[in-house]
């Protein structure tokens, strides 16, 4: 059985060389470093990483209506690996750039959305891609009103944003799953957990806040 590692664990990687491969839009490197596997050994291993910083998520919904609000955009990797079109429904997203997680997602949903988000409330924290990503993302759930919508949204034009906001029944999303239409590993996630938990119940945990 495989034991939790601990901060007691650090001395489990003994960095031997690092190597920056390129800082254009974000931060390449190439580590080389010696690991001790469990049975105690040292191995040397090489491995590169991206680091772009990281994000959070927020899935909206509003449980009157038992809907949830997705966005629409251009994904250059998804059109070069097999979308037919680049276009990915997803929970509104982005990078911290320096805020803490909250400041994040309420500025990212006013800009790509348009909703004003009255109580953002973090579930959990995944890396979504760690054998090469170094980003961690902060998920979020937030109750919404017609009347928080207060822009069109549609993101920031000046970083070649072009957003499409989606409200759907979160059966209706659940099945896109299904049947394809959604592929983004995110927003799967919130969805299942929004089914999983009922919005009811999500409406109830932020007034237990």
């Amino acid at each position: 059985m495989s034991r939790i590692a601990n901060s007691s664990d650090s001395d489990r990687v003994r960095i031997v060389e690092e190597r920056l491969l390129s800082d254009d839009w974000y931060i390449l490197k190439k580590t080389t470093f010696d690991y001790r596997c469990r049975d105690g050994h040292w191995q040397r291993q090489s491995r590169e990483t991206y680091d772009r910083g990281n994000g959070a998520v927020l899935l909206l919904f509003n449980v009157d209506r038992d809907t949830v609000v997705l966005t629409r955009q251009f994904r250059y990797p998804a059109y070069v690996n097999g979308s037919p079109d680049g276009l990915l429904i997803e929970a509104c997203a982005g990078l911290l750039d320096g805020e803490d997680p909250h400041t994040c997602i309420r500025r990212e949903a006013h800009e790509e959305t348009g909703f004003v988000v009255r109580a953002p409330r973090k579930i959990l924290e995944a890396y979504m891609s760690p054998g090469s990503v170094t980003e961690k993302l902060h998920f979020f759930v937030a109750e919404y009103d017609t009347d928080d919508r207060v822009s069109n949204g549609g993101g920031d034009a000046a970083e070649g944003e072009d957003i499409e906001v989606i409200e759907v029944r979160l059966a209706n999303a659940l099945q896109m799953i299904v049947n394809g239409s959604i592929q983004d590993g995110k927003t799967i996630l919130l969805l299942q957990y929004a089914a999983l938990a009922g919005l009811a119940a999500l409406r109830l945990a932020g007034s237990l806040k």
